[in-house]
């Protein structure tokens, strides 16, 4: 493929997403070149066609991202967010419900790790918590949105003993989650550097947004540090994966520093 045509459809992915294909042209020609075959198209027609055909930026997006995570991911994160973070919030109510967003959400399994450890501390009454998840992803979050995961599937890998039989129901060859677990889920389809994101996903106490920065370029991170930044409550949480960082950029949240992970606070305003 002609090397300056790859770098064109690069830059159109880094303008739409953020995602950063500009120094990897071979990965972004080997995933869109099945795709290119299908349509009988050339990289040159290729170009053009996405701009004037809807769905196949639905379709791109599918064949660029990275979609791989399964329940319980972290063990470290799972603890700290179980054992000391939630407990923090405890005193919320229905009026006042704790609010978490997950961004770039994928197939669900965070999102609805997330509710099951709600419901493990066993310190929120009914509506004090809502749960907002997000991608980019439509193909990804309408699996999410079923709430099925195949009984051998890789999402059950780090499964605690006895959580399955607690949260999921048996429907053929899946496990299906819980309706009290997905009702704590609010699935929204998101670019999560698009200028409106604040308007869509409003004031959160904490954000989840693991192993995303790492697919951007210095000026995106610094796009979705201010957007975490501006929506987040004062002594709010920021996680990300643990290969991420923000600290160089400051944006203004504090670091902290835990026995196996570090994460991020925002200061009273």
């Amino acid at each position: 493929m002609s090397s300056i045509v790859l770098e064109q459809l690069a830059q159109y992915i880094y303008e739409f997403c953020g995602i950063d294909y500009l120094k990897d042209l071979t990965s972004l020609e080997n995933k869109i070149a099945g795709r290119l075959k299908e349509l009988g198209l050339s990289l040159w027609e290729y170009c053009g066609y996405i701009k004037i055909e809807e769905k196949e930026q639905d379709i791109l997006i599918e064949l660029i991202t990275v979609n791989e995570t399964y329940f319980f991911r972290e063990e470290n994160l799972v603890s700290e967010l179980k054992n000391k973070i939630f407990s923090q919030y405890k005193d919320y109510s229905k009026e006042r419900p704790l609010r978490i967003w997950c961004a770039a959400c994928s197939s669900g399994e965070e999102p609805y790790t997330v509710a099951m450890l709600i419901k493990e501390t066993m310190l929120f009454k009914e509506g004090s918590v809502k749960i907002i998840a997000s991608d980019i992803n439509k193909k990804v979050l309408n699996k999410a949105g079923n709430g099925l995961y195949n009984k051998r599937s890789f999402s059950f890998r780090k499964m605690p003993e006895g959580m399955i039989e607690k949260y999921f129901e048996e429907f053929e060859e899946d496990y299906k989650i819980k309706d009290d677990i997905s009702a704590l889920v609010e699935f929204k389809h998101l670019n999560m550097l698009d200028n409106n994101v604040s308007e869509i996903i409003g004031e959160v106490d904490i954000i989840l947004c693991r192993n995303v920065l790492i697919y951007f370029d210095i000026e995106a991170i610094k796009k979705a540090a201010k957007t975490f930044y501006s929506i987040t409550k004062p002594q709010g949480y920021l996680f990300l994966g643990h290969a991420e960082t923000i600290t160089s950029i400051n944006p203004g949240f504090e670091t902290i520093y835990s026995p196996s992970i570090f994460y991020y606070k925002k200061g009273e305003n």
